[in-house]
Formats: structure tokens, C-alpha cells, sequence
């Protein structure tokens, strides 16, 4: 009786796994595919400045985001934009996946993204980042990479940008130990910028280094700006524990709504890297 039951439980499981892998696929194709012609199509805005760059960008945001739902049932939610104050600041967002590098284009005005060095030497797209006018690092260069942000991002809020910096530089799994780097720390202190903590859980449903797309309403949140004048060892642990407390909410939240995430996204932390955009 009890093997029956098991049977009968692995059935939707394995059903449901089949029916993600054949959508990711699919999923992918599209996603690749439009982003080639967008970028060749596009090309001339390369030309042509910043906004009609920028416009191409959010253009890639938009319909990626348009197959993402209507290919693998993910939605993306942003909340707390109304904690956005205007002027030039800096937006420091965990980072679990590529879904919010691109979809943050969307609910920041006048961004820059603070970037590796190596993203400009993709064929076209990295023509695209020197038109949009960002801010390249060459993170090996130890304290020169830091003052060559600082420089630059001190250049850009004078112009009110809103500067896109992930304080741990690179992605981690859903509920990895945090390693945040102290980037964030020294634009805050240094140059006296208002920071923008921002939870996600975009981990569960476009998992780093796979190929797989879960279903389900994927959340990006703006949280309260915290305002110079902390000290530099107070910011770093207020930072680090809104982003935190933030993203392991979401997480909850939406592990809440669908518990099968959590092995779906162990699964697909086990499976290769298919790709260097995954």
C-alpha cells in the first residue's frame, strides 16, 4: 500500500519536472533568439547615444519577460517603488540570478550598472554596455578597481543616476552564507551616497547555472533607503541584514506557496552550467 502511494506521489513530481525541462528549453531558444536579433536589429542605437541604447535594453527586459510568463507560467512582482527617492543614489541588490540583471533596467530610472570588466568583450552585447555608459571593473585589480568605481560613481550621481552595484559581485544559491564585499560599504562612506537595499527571490525560479525555469510569481523588493551618515561598520551590518532578512522573507514566502521549489532549485544547483548567461 505504501509503495503504491509512493508511486502515485512521484508521478505529478516527475510529470511536473518533465513539463519544466520542456518549457526551459523552449524557453531558452526564445530568449536567445531574441536577444540576438534585438542586438543586431538595434545596432544603429549603438550609434546614436545613451537613450536609444538604454530603450533597446528595456526592450530585451520586456520581452524576456513576456516569454518568461507565457513559456514557463514565471511572473515577476516589484514591490517597494514608492521607496525610491529621486535624485542620484545607489541600488545594492542581492543577487541569485541573471532574471534580475536584466529586469532591474525596468524599475530603475537613469541606471548604471556597476559591471565585470569581461561582459564588455561579448560580441555585441558588450557593445551595448559601452553605449548605455556603465561603469567596467577589472575586479582583479584589488584597490585600483575600487577607486576606479568610486571615481566613476561620484562622476554619475552628480548626473542623478541610479548606480546598480550587487555587494556580493556575483551570484549565490538560495540560502547560501552571504559574502558581501566591501564596494557597497566604501560608496556609502566615501562619497556619503544614499543606498537602496533590494531583497529577491529570483533563485527559486531562475536558478544560477541552469537551464531550468520554475513556475511562479517571482518578487523583487525595494526596502527602506538607508541615508548617509552611519558609521562604515554600522551601514555594512544594516545593509547586509536588510538584504538578508529581506530576501529570506521572500523566499519564505514563496516556498509557502509552492514547497516543491526548494528541491527544484537543490536539483538544479547539482545540474552543470549549460551556459555563461545562465
Amino acid at each position: 500500500m505504501s509503495d503504491s502511494r509512493t508511486i502515485s506521489q512521484r508521478a505529478p513530481d516527475s510529470a511536473r519536472r518533465a513539463s519544466i525541462v520542456v518549457r526551459s528549453t523552449i524557453f531558452n531558444i526564445l530568449f536567445y533568439v531574441n536577444l540576438i536579433c534585438l542586438m543586431v536589429c538595434g545596432l544603429p542605437s549603438v550609434l546614436m547615444g545613451r537613450g536609444p541604447a538604454t530603450f533597446m535594453a528595456r526592450a530585451w527586459a520586456k520581452t524576456s519577460l513576456w516569454l518568461l510568463k507565457h513559456v514557463c507560467g514565471t511572473t515577476l512582482e516589484f514591490r517597494g517603488l514608492d521607496r525610491m527617492p529621486p535624485g542620484g543614489l545607489v541600488v545594492a541588490p542581492k543577487h541569485q540570478s541573471m532574471l534580475e540583471t536584466f529586469a532591474l533596467t525596468l524599475a530603475v530610472d537613469n541606471f548604471s550598472y556597476v559591471h565585470k570588466r569581461e561582459l564588455t568583450w561579448i560580441p555585441l552585447f558588450g557593445w551595448y554596455l559601452w553605449a548605455v555608459d556603465q561603469i567596467s571593473i577589472n575586479r582583479t585589480s584589488g584597490s585600483t578597481a575600487l577607486t576606479q568605481v568610486a571615481n566613476g560613481v561620484a562622476a554619475f550621481l552628480k548626473l542623478d543616476r541610479r548606480i546598480l552595484i550587487f555587494p556580493e559581485g556575483t551570484r549565490r544559491p538560495v540560502g547560501a552564507p552571504p559574502k558581501y564585499k566591501y564596494g557597497v560599504t566604501h560608496l556609502y562612506s566615501s562619497l556619503n551616497a544614499r543606498v537602496v537595499p533590494v531583497a529577491l527571490n529570483t533563485g527559486l525560479f531562475w536558478p544560477r547555472r541552469s537551464f531550468l525555469r520554475n513556475p511562479g510569481v517571482a518578487v523583487i523588493e525595494f526596502l527602506p533607503v538607508i541615508e548617509p551618515g552611519l558609521p562604515r561598520e554600522e551601514f555594512s551590518q544594516r545593509l547586509e541584514s536588510a538584504i538578508e532578512n529581506g530576501t529570506q522573507a521572500l523566499v519564505e514566502e514563496a516556498l509557502s506557496v509552492d514547497p516543491a521549489l526548494g528541491a527544484l532549485v537543490r536539483d538544479n544547483e547539482r545540474a552543470p552550467n549549460t551556459s555563461h548567461l545562465a
